[in-house]
């Protein structure tokens, strides 16, 4: 059950987009004209057979699923509406019925067609964009950029258009005058950026449309079924054997930004402390030299330019992912190194119950970044290392873990239980089968909790879904992401063919897992039993807000017995730990940044007024400086007048771990232990 999110390298390349239909003559242009080459109409074929003989869920290749194609085919070509006009969409939608063709027989002239089309009026676009740099903009107006158009109607005519660019151009702008500069350097910066868009684009390739037209085909499927280009598989292979040399992270395509997907734990990018999915990298500077402007590079483009060989430094500006403008930017510098097993191991400390007292009581915390292979292995050292500790309990910490080996997420719960299953798996035939532990061995017996998050998922979900049924431990945090199912990954390419050009890989989902109560842990993930505070409503996020995901259904129950009934405890954990939060500093500046984000979450639009956006950029830093201040007091620490200049102490909080801890000691007083488990 591999991490899928590696696949976001592989899909969805939308900073390309797509074109259709004729252009004019007397426009005189370099663009290329794509046609499919010789090997996609063979892969298409061949990725439609698959994915409806094969796939977890039944595909019936018709005009309903050509319609859901073609508009997301549109959708990936121009998300914001701000490319094609209205009178493009009528003429496409002439061909919404006819995309089964499209991949069941690879005929993919129209879809290669609509991309010509994206092509010409990206670039019509960009001269335009580039046109308006020669007069400095009025920053005084009262005037706001939407910046989310995905609902939006489509333009009806060019001059429409053209407002909501030069909207556009102004907020780019703007967002640059934020950081000090000066109109000049203004103007040098946006139009080295639209012009390098403008040389993307005629560096189009065939390959691109072909990944973009098969994503369009997978992704109305399943969220988890993708196409990989010969160069994204070659990347996958790459990951999968840990043997790529860079910074951890993995990256996608979102809009005109490359974006942080996760990061590899224990790599480069985990170990700053700086980068977190979400954030987004808008420059890139070779070791001390100028930084190279990115925002709206090609994804490859980006990757190839930040990775690397080991020992060497790239500086990345990042622009944190809730931000709205470039005036939040900073700058991370990372030195390259190889990404390895052994960085990405679970590794344990020892917390005290009153810090800097070692003869207050002890718990153990074992962090696990991935379900890797020789998990369970590691952990049991983990947990020889704390018990020549004599910590009296354990937390478990899979925050920000996606997931990985299904063997070692039942091996893992085995540590922890005397025996029984831990996870069901059920197949495109309504097979089910059991994994189970079976050893009869309670490797750990203390108190034990297990913190989750939001990005908590897959094999994570199966471990603290089935220490939670066996009521073995407490789950803390928030409700995980929500992925029940599991995929495979396959070649298109056959021992037989003889065509020159290579073929790229697929990855589709051929079955799901569900707990041993019979719930499936897709879309509803695991409910922590002590939650804290969450700016993300859950259907907002995870597996439930992907389209096309399978739903949540259930099998019958394994045949288990619980060890321990821990509701009344839960409760009894939960009313102190609501009670001490009342006063906790930490958790109140969490709810005051949730009731922030959602107040303001649905608002989809930023002013182009140079002093209100000062004004609100100001407001933000003052209160993220008194926020630091009262940190720095409350450590014994000087006070700071600027933000950069924190001290590594602030680094290391972690309040969301010291409440766990409390509540964790708090469950070590009531006394509980596992009692032997074994099926009824």
């Amino acid at each position: 059950m591999l991490k899928i999110c590696r696949t976001a390298l592989a899909i969805s390349l939308t900073f390309s987009s797509v074109n259709l239909f004729a252009f004019s003559n007397d426009q005189e242009t370099s663009l290329p004209i794509l046609a499919p080459e010789s090997q996609h109409a063979v892969s298409s074929k061949r990725i439609a057979a698959k994915f409806s003989r094969s796939h977890y869920k039944p595909v019936k290749i018709n005009d309903d699923l050509s319609e859901q194609i073609f508009d997301r085919y549109l959708k990936q070509l121009d998300y914001g509406r701000n490319v094609f006009l209205a009178s493009d969409i009528t003429e496409f939608e002439q061909h919404k019925d006819d995309f089964d063709t499209v991949v069941a027989r690879g005929k993919l002239d129209i879809p290669y067609h609509i991309f010509n089309v994206n092509l010409q009026r990206r670039l019509e676009r960009y001269q335009f964009a580039l046109s308006l740099l020669e007069t400095p903009f009025d920053f005084t107006k009262d005037e706001t950029y939407t910046f989310d158009r995905e609902d939006a109607e489509w333009p009806t005519s060019e001059d429409e258009l053209n407002e909501l660019w030069r909207q556009k151009v102004k907020y780019d702008a703007l967002n640059l005058t934020l950081t000090g500069k000066e109109w000049d350097k203004v103007k040098e910066i946006l139009t080295k950026r639209y012009n390098y868009a403008i040389k993307r684009l005629k560096q189009s390739e065939s390959e691109d449309v072909f990944q973009l037209v098969m994503n369009s085909f997978a992704r109305v499927v399943e969220p988890h079924t993708s196409y990989l280009s010969p160069r994204n598989a070659e990347r996958f292979q790459m990951e999968m054997n840990l043997s790529l040399e860079g910074i951890g992270a993995v990256l996608r395509a979102e809009e005109d930004y490359t974006v942080i997907q996760s990061v590899v734990s224990g790599g480069p990018a985990d170990k700053s402390n700086q980068l977190k999915p979400k954030d987004r990298i808008v420059g890139v500077s070779q070791g001390d030299e100028k930084f190279e402007d990115v925002i709206g590079w090609r994804l490859d483009d980006v990757v190839d330019l930040i990775k690397g060989p080991k020992g060497t430094k790239v500086r990345l500006q990042v622009l944190p992912g809730q931000a709205v403008d470039e005036s939040s930017i900073k700058v991370v510098s990372i030195v390259r190194d190889k990404i390895v097993l052994e960085d990405r191991a679970a590794k344990s400390k020892v917390i005290y119950e009153k810090p800097g007292d070692e003869n207050s009581k002890k718990l153990g915390v074992i962090d696990i970044p991935s379900f890797y292979n020789g998990l369970s292995a590691h952990v049991k050292k983990e947990i020889d290392k704390l018990n020549a500790e004599n910590v009296e309990g354990i937390i478990i910490d899979l925050r920000g873990n996606g997931g990985g080996s299904l063997t070692e997420s039942t091996l893992l719960t085995g540590l922890f239980i005397d025996r029984g299953p831990v996870v069901q798996i059920r197949d495109g035939a309504n097979r089910i089968s059991i994994n189970s532990d079976k050893d009869g061995v309670t490797y750990y017996d203390g108190p034990l909790t297990v913190m989750v998050d939001r990005y908590s998922a897959s094999a994570s979900e199966i471990f603290s879904a089935a220490i939670q049924d066996y009521g073995r431990g407490v789950i803390i945090g928030e409700q995980t992401f929500g992925k029940g199912t599991v995929q495979q990954h396959r070649p298109i390419a056959r021992i037989y063919d003889i065509n020159e050009n290579p073929y790229g890989s697929i990855q589709y989902t051929i079955a799901k897992f569900y707990r041993i109560n019979g719930g499936s842990t897709q879309h509803k993930g695991v409910v922590p039993d002590i939650a804290f505070p969450t700016a993300i409503d859950p259907e907002d996020w995870g597996e439930s807000k992907e389209e096309n995901a399978l739903p949540w259904d259930m099998v019958p129950k394994a045949n288990f017995k619980s060890l321990t009934d821990v509701s009344t405890d839960v409760e009894y954990l939960t009313s102190l730990y609501q009670e001490r939060v009342k006063s906790n500093r930490e958790f109140n500046y969490l709810l005051e940044d949730i009731a922030r984000y959602q107040a303001e979450k649905d608002d989809k639009t930023v002013s182009l007024n140079l002093a209100k956006r000062e004004a609100k950029r100001d407001e933000r830093k003052a209160k993220q400086l008194t926020r630091t201040n009262e940190r720095l007091v409350a450590l014994g620490l000087e006070k700071v007048e600027n933000l950069d200049d924190l001290p590594e102490e602030l680094e290391e909080l972690d309040p969301l771990l010291e409440e766990t801890a409390r509540i964790t000691f708090d469950f070590v007083s009531l006394g509980k232990v596992a009692k032997n488990n074994s099926k009824d």
